[in-house]
């Protein structure tokens, strides 16, 4: 059984830069700002052959009952229940200071595996630091440097012999060998009736968990929800806008199905982020979108649809990604009705893309409501993988063309021969034609909108690639 590892200590010793040393990549924001951490985030990291599971946690302040302090505090103490062994981490080059020889106090009278580590000792400016820290009593520091990678040998010696002395299983288990690389181009040409897209991914996906991100502007409740939906206070949450600083993700599952959770950091006007930190909350809440497959998309019902949200809406659509509307705070509206149908006209006229979406009313505080978010996630990412069969396509092609076909563009008609989807996640439909670049916009928005309407697609993005069909008569060839 794999063991875990807690980073604990007070702001700004390291903890999320050793933190995205063990896990091998950049998973918590780093800056020079004390206190970037507040929620704690799980990893899964590696230190030679040795795995473990990981937590970073907020730096250890003292803080009066209710303040954010005292929130941060608990979801540090809830990392330690589920640890087998605890880093407590100091500045060497700053020396033993009195909130880590209070909380050192505090981290010995608990039962657990401490293991104390002076970071920041590159060259020799940590060296008294790390004679220093002997006082602490908890036993003999280890020296690194999270930043540059030093020491961390010393660590692994530690790290393993804590974990071996209460029988936890410390080595990497082996694994599988991958399968080829998939090829993502597709393989089809014009006229091949019997051509259907085979999702290879399909049976990778079997058993791994459906990405779900929650964003939003800032203090619309996206933290709050995802403690309701889990039922569990496992994100700080509160009446201060933009608590929540890089991307948490969670595992949950609902009815059987596993479920990754994205928290993000509040998405303000793009005018208004100034400071380099909230620039990387954001560049982080913007991946979390890329990496997600349903976006659900927060809005605080008291202020209704801004600009901001439209302008996030678009960007979930340009990724390609499932998107559901979700009103917060719905206990404190009083005209039920007009704020629904206001929120659904907005939406219409501005992102006409999204005609249809799915839109849920709830008020994560009090959790009335929220039982019917999931049903529409699964929903809208059932259609987010729908597949349509080529020779259907076809005779929709056919269909749509005569009621309505396409224009003359330089006194030349436009001729739409042949159509196969190629892809989904999102829907992708390749289009075979004699003229490819000269299509008009307006009439792929036609060409979308009956495609919606007819296979029951609404509010999902859809994507169109021409092709040039080969000439029928080139070489003897004639289409059959």
């Amino acid at each position: 059984m794999t063991f875990t590892l807690a980073l604990i200590g007070r702001p700004n010793v390291g903890k999320s830069t050793l933190f995205n040393r063990l896990a091998g990549k950049r998973l918590a924001l780093v800056d020079d700002t004390p206190g970037v951490t507040r929620d704690r985030r799980h990893g899964k990291g590696t230190l030679g052959d040795m795995a473990f599971n990981m937590f970073d946690t907020a730096g250890l302040e003292e803080g009066d009952e209710g303040s954010l302090f005292n929130r941060m505090r608990i979801q540090t103490n809830a990392a330690l229940e589920e640890s087998d062994v605890v880093l407590m981490i100091i500045d060497a080059r700053a020396g033993v200071t009195p909130l880590d020889k209070h909380f050192a106090d505090w981290i010995r009278r608990q039962n657990i595996e401490v293991i104390l580590v002076a970071n920041k000792c590159e060259g020799r400016a940590g060296q008294a630091g790390t004679f220093e820290s002997y006082s602490l009593g908890l036993g003999q520091p280890i020296p690194i440097s999270a930043e540059h990678g030093e020491g961390l040998t010393d660590l692994f010696d530690a790290i393993r012999e804590g974990a071996e002395k209460q029988g936890l299983e410390t080595r990497i288990p082996e694994k599988k060998i991958a399968g080829p690389a998939r090829d993502d181009k597709f393989d089809l040409t014009e006229g091949d009736l019997e051509y259907e897209f085979e999702d290879d991914d399909g049976d990778l996906r079997a058993g791994k968990p459906l990405m779900m991100a929650i964003v939003g502007r800032p203090n619309a409740g996206k933290s709050t929800l995802i403690n309701s939906l889990i039922e569990e206070d496992r994100l700080i949450t509160g009446p201060e806008a933009g608590l929540t600083r890089d991307s948490i993700s969670l595992d949950w599952e609902y009815e059987d199905q596993p479920i990754r959770l994205f928290d993000t950091a509040g998405l303000r006007k793009k005018a208004n982020v100034i400071e380099k930190l909230e620039k990387l909350s954001v560049a982080d809440a913007l991946r979390a979108v890329q990496y997600a497959e349903v976006v659900v998309l927060l809005i605080d019902a008291e202020l209704g649809v801004e600009k901001q949200d439209l302008k996030i809406a678009s960007l979930v659509v340009q990724e390609g990604r499932a998107l559901v509307v979700a009103i917060n705070k719905w206990d404190l509206v009083k005209d039920r009705m007009e704020t629904k149908r206001t929120v659904q006209d907005v939406l219409g006229r501005s992102l006409p893309q999204l005609k249809g979406v799915e839109v849920v009313q709830f008020s994560a505080l009090t959790g009335q409501g929220t039982q019917k978010l999931m049903p529409a996630v699964l929903k809208v990412y059932d259609l987010w993988n729908i597949r349509i069969s080529t020779s259907i396509l076809n005779e929709w092609l056919d269909a749509t063309m005569e009621k309505h076909p396409p224009p003359l563009v330089g006194g030349r008609r436009i001729k739409m021969r042949f159509m196969a989807q190629v892809k989904s996640r999102p829907p992708t439909f390749v289009i075979f034609t004699n003229r490819p670049s000269d299509v008009p916009d307006s009439y792929m928005r036609y060409m979308e909108n009956e495609l919606r309407r007819d296979f029951e697609i609404p509010g999902t993005p859809i994507r169109f690639l021409h092709r040039k069909g080969a000439n029928p008569y080139h070489k003897g060839r004639r289409r059959k």
